[in-house]
């Protein structure tokens, strides 16, 4: 009886010892019950200021001051960095290759929500779970050892699924279809741009038929429905067709079709045009490229272009004056201080709308009638205030939509297009002149654009004192740059550098 109680006993304990290895190592397990801290956790945002916002004519409309600067981040974690690269291609992660200059600057234009985006998303590593499960059950052999360990140690990194390949086709809003036109070359120049541009890498992404210009002919009910599905200067999307239709009968000669309408006169039996096209950048303060910039064919300027007083540095003729309703209404605003009045009037001076709003063309249209415009925001205001008593229609000029989604897709495709962002972004005006002059004109020298030493001066030459150049949200002024010193080497313009 004694020997039967003993046994008892003994299973007894056995069962509790065995029991308690079991709880043992669960609590041994719960330490390494975690989840993979976010990287977005990692990013630190910086916002980069500005004194007074001196490039402020370029300042988009209905954003807080938070929104109007680009933000930078601090640099993801190498493993983190190839896969928001792979993500970048839609397809798997390709070798690597040394860093052009042109991916880095277009990686510092990345607006606050795309990079907290890519450090959310893709993969999704930074939620991944050790993938340990217990598998201990009561009914424990006597093999099971007291000391096991989990199968994934806190240095292992996590086993992460192959990304998946994005979708061939575009999103909706990006449209790379355009309109084709055939318009004749107004000069004969055996060494126009246009023949250049096919020996160089831009060769795939230059269009020759795409209309720079829109007018009276572009307007029709199918190619309303095609262009009203795009927002901003992207197309007519929010723009009544009332109202776009009454405004382009206004542009319905062969003036407001061609950038260049008066060249027969302007030659001077030159074969080639030549075209300046000045920004106003502080890089132009004390250049003396005044007399150098007077002496082409063509001068573009754009935006709070002041002169007087500058005339040694920036020349004194305008006979492209390229802006929106916003960056002229802005421009005349905060630079009146400093000597702007409003867009150059003279004889030759043409004045090329890029319409953002609507607003655009109630106030082209009321140029071109000489009338007060008729409603919106700028109701009652005088267009002779901004161009002159004797602007005529011919004198006005109205980029086309498709033109500037074809410089935003193929030739300034920001990382903003990935944020909430995209669809107010767009090429700077300075930009927008710059290219329609590339697609316009046979050479083409530039001016006042930034450069890689743009920290060196001003945001503008006429400012009295130093102002760093401002970022906003809108406008990927990096990726311009880049861009530019692309088209310098290339040979395709004549980039002003110091």
């Amino acid at each position: 009886m004694m020997a039967l109680q003993k046994r008892l006993v003994l299973g007894v304990l056995t069962i509790f010892s065995l029991f308690g290895i079991y709880v043992l190592c669960l609590n041994l397990e719960k330490p390494l019950s975690w989840s993979v801290v976010p990287l977005g956790h990692f990013y630190t945002f910086r916002q980069k200021t500005s004194s007074g916002s001196r490039d402020s004519e370029e300042s988009p409309d209905g954003l807080s001051s938070a929104d109007r600067w680009i933000h930078e981040t601090a640099p993801p974690p190498p493993h983190r960095a190839a896969h928001t690269a792979a993500g970048r291609t839609g397809a798997a992660a390709e070798p690597q290759r040394p860093a052009r200059h042109e991916d880095l600057q277009e990686e510092k234009s990345g607006s606050t929500s795309d990079r907290a985006d890519r450090a959310g998303s893709g993969t999704k590593g930074p939620t991944l779970r050790p993938t340990l499960r217990p598998t201990l059950r009561p009914t424990l052999r006597p093999t099971l050892r007291p000391t096991l360990r989990p199968t994934l140690r806190p240095t292992q990194k996590p086993t992460q699924k192959p990304m998946q390949a994005a979708k061939p086709a575009e999103p909706d809003f990006i449209g790379d279809v355009y309109m084709s036109e055939d318009v004749p070359p107004q000069t004969d120049c055996s060494d126009s741009l246009r023949g250049r541009v096919r020996k160089t890498e831009f060769g795939e992404r230059f269009l020759e038929h795409i209309p720079v210009l829109q007018w009276a002919r572009h307007v029709s009910p199918e190619q309303y429905q095609r262009l009203r599905q795009y927002p901003g200067a992207h197309g007519w999307g929010g723009l009544d067709y009332n109202t776009l239709l009454e405004t382009l009968s206004f542009l319905n000669s062969s003036a407001n079709r061609q950038m260049l309408d008066d060249w027969k006169s302007r030659g001077n039996e030159s074969a080639c045009s030549r075209c300046a096209v000045v920004g106003n950048g502080g890089i132009l303060k004390d250049s003396r490229k005044g007399k150098e910039i007077d002496g082409h064919h063509y001068v573009f300027r754009t935006n709070g272009a002041i002169i007087k007083g500058f005339e040694q540095d920036v020349g004194s003729r305008t006979t492209h004056y390229t802006f929106s309703t916003n960056t002229l209404m802005n421009s005349m605003r905060n630079y009146a201080g400093v000597g702007y009045r409003g867009p150059p009037v003279s004889q030759e001076t043409r004045y090329v709308f890029l319409p953002d709003h609507d607003r655009d063309y109630l106030l082209m249209k009321a140029a071109a009638t000489h009338k007060p415009v008729e409603t919106g925001r700028d109701r009652r205001k005088d267009p002779s205030k901004y161009f002159g008593e004797d602007v005529s229609a011919e004198k006005l000029k109205m980029y086309h939509p498709d033109f500037i989604r074809y410089l935003r897709n193929r030739f300034l495709r920001s990382n903003t297009l990935k944020s909430k962002f995209k669809d107010i972004y767009r090429p700077s005006t300075g930009a927008v002149m710059l290219l329609a002059a590339l697609h316009t004109c046979d050479q083409v020298n530039a001016y006042g654009f930034m450069t890689p030493d743009f920290k060196k001066y001003s945001d503008h030459y006429y400012d009295a004192n130093y102002h760093p150049v401002g970022f906003f949200i809108n406008h990927d002024l990096h990726m311009e740059m880049s861009l530019w010193q692309q088209l310098h080497q290339a040979g395709l313009i004549r980039l002003y550098m110091r």
